[in-house]
């Protein structure tokens, strides 16, 4: 677990992906085998990310044997909450004759086995961008010693397979560790990128093999829902966490026939009052709001301010229900016209909210 950040307020720090990570270390390793040492005393490499900028990286776990070199770097995300932070990532670089770069899934590194995906079934998880920064630097290396053969590209994380559980790969059909991602190189303090391209990555590889209803779940409570209530195979369900707008905007883009979004009421008193990020760092539940919505089904003036001063929004909605307001339903419609306006296209969506115990108390299509 991550140390508690202060109170205090200071700049957060970026720090770099696996990709960036990767590519630094099969460049270090190539160098090696290609008689291009380390400066005396140093065991650092210099590479350019896709933006262009120059960074340093410290390397660790060299062991060169025979035409193979292993070098590694420690992953340093920054203050990001990376899964991959302070994880050991390797290169193991083999020399061939045959000109060309062959990659390879290393220990704790996933193989794509579900269409939908930027790779082809059977390849390494090993993304396009941080692909492209591993061959220019690559061919870079050969150039400088004049080497006209190839090179094998093995990338391992080490823990990487037991890190992936924590990730949503093997949803996606990435089995056996973890992926090597990044589009730029740096990994900026709490953008979520990573997590945010699963829920993109999500929505492919279930239209690919042919799923025409999604559901789109912020936990492991409603995907539970979507499963037994609705009857979804895994692969149908989309883990989109907070991120409705990501989800939904992306959905808008690449749609299927039906739409399920199954959330914890909270959650969706927060879409209903117009939020996209449902985060408490970034919306919070209105209870004004939730008050003059019972007042138009009927509440009265000591319902209201019950529901005003509640404490939750399940103790808000134990209020109303019990007064025979149907709260969660008139939630899950307002929640319905937020997700029709941004999809803003004509089928079928239903919302299902969902009390702490997984149990279905509203429902609207």
């Amino acid at each position: 677990m991550r140390e508690e950040t202060p109170e205090a307020q200071k700049p957060l720090r970026s720090g770099y992906t696996t990709g960036a990570c990767a590519t630094a270390t099969a460049y270090a390793a190539a160098r090696l085998l290609l008689g291009c040492p380390f400066p005396q005393g140093q065991q650092t490499i210099e590479i350019t990310l896709p933006r262009g900028q120059s960074v340093r990286f410290a390397l660790t776990e060299i062991h060169r044997e025979g035409m193979s070199c292993t070098v590694g770097t420690i992953k340093d995300a920054g203050d990001d909450p990376d899964v991959t932070h302070g994880a050991l990532i390797c290169s193991t670089i083999r020399l061939v004759d045959e000109p060309g770069i062959r990659f390879k899934a290393g220990e704790g590194v996933g193989t794509i086995t579900l269409p939908g995906l930027s790779l082809a079934v059977g390849e390494p998880a090993i993304n396009p961008v941080p692909r492209r920064m591993i061959s220019q630097h690559l061919h870079q290396a050969a150039e400088e010693a004049s080497y006209k053969g190839g090179f094998s590209v093995a990338v391992a994380v080490e823990g990487g397979e037991k890190l992936a559980q924590k990730t949503m790969n093997s949803r996606l059909g990435i089995v056996g560790g973890l992926s090597i991602l990044g589009t730029t190189g740096i990994v900026r303090p709490f953008s979520c990128a990573a997590y945010i391209a699963s829920i993109h990555q999500g929505v492919d590889v279930a239209r690919e093999n042919g799923q025409t209803h999604l559901a789109a779940c912020t936990g492991s409570s409603s995907e539970r829902v979507a499963v037994e209530v609705l009857g979804l195979p895994e692969i149908a369900i989309i883990e989109m966490g907070d991120f409705a707008g990501a989800f939904l905007k992306y959905f808008r883009r690449h749609p299927v026939d039906r739409l399920s979004f199954v959330a914890g009421f909270g959650k969706l008193c927060k879409l209903a009052d117009g939020h996209l990020d449902l985060h408490s760092r970034h919306s919070s539940i209105d209870f004004d709001h939730l008050a003059q919505w019972a007042e138009s089904w009927g509440a009265d003036g000591p319902l209201i301010q019950k529901m005003t001063t509640a404490n939750t929004s399940l103790e808000a909605w134990q209020y109303a229900e019990k007064a025979g307001v149907d709260l969660a339903r008139l939630v899950c419609e307002k929640a319905l016209a937020v997700i029709a306006s941004v999809v803003g296209l004509k089928l079928p969506i239903e919302v299902i909210a969902i009390d702490r115990e997984a149990r279905v108390i509203g429902r609207v299509a």
